[in-house]
């Protein structure tokens, strides 16, 4: 018996801390990291993910995935499940789309860290006191 797709998605994506799974505001289920939408599910035949317009231009290029079925002229891509195979691919994908979030998500960290050290050390500059301590 194959694993379903929904059962691959979850699989792969809620053993990652931070990732979420809700109801998608069109039906369907969807995957978040944080507040960044990794994609979502339409049952078990239709999976939609967010990507930026060249990288979607590469998965259509490449065949891994198909312009979106609503928004072709967005970053938005399709992937139609009628196989196993095509479970292995949506998984592919929603790696992809989380490392990407993940990736975003660790330099927003990253630069919400340095505004900080750089206000800490303005504070010290500005007040011996606090610099003695």
């Amino acid at each position: 018996m194959s694993i379903s797709l929904t059962a691959a998605v979850r699989r792969e994506l809620l053993r990652h801390p931070g990732v979420t799974e809700g109801t998608h505001r069109f039906g369907g289920i969807e995957f978040r990291l944080g507040r960044h939408e990794l994609g979502h599910l339409h049952g078990e035949y239709i999976a939609d993910l967010p990507f930026p317009r060249r990288v979607r231009d590469e998965l259509v290029a490449d065949g891994r995935a198909l312009a979106h079925h609503v928004l072709p002229n967005s970053g938005w891509v399709s992937r139609h499940v009628e196989s196993p195979d095509d479970v292995a691919v949506v998984v592919e994908l929603f790696r992809m789309s989380y490392e990407r979030a993940a990736a975003a998500q660790a330099r927003r960290r990253a630069g919400d860290v340095a505004q900080e050290d750089a206000a800490a050390g303005a504070r010290s500059d500005d007040d011996p006191q606090e610099a003695a301590a």
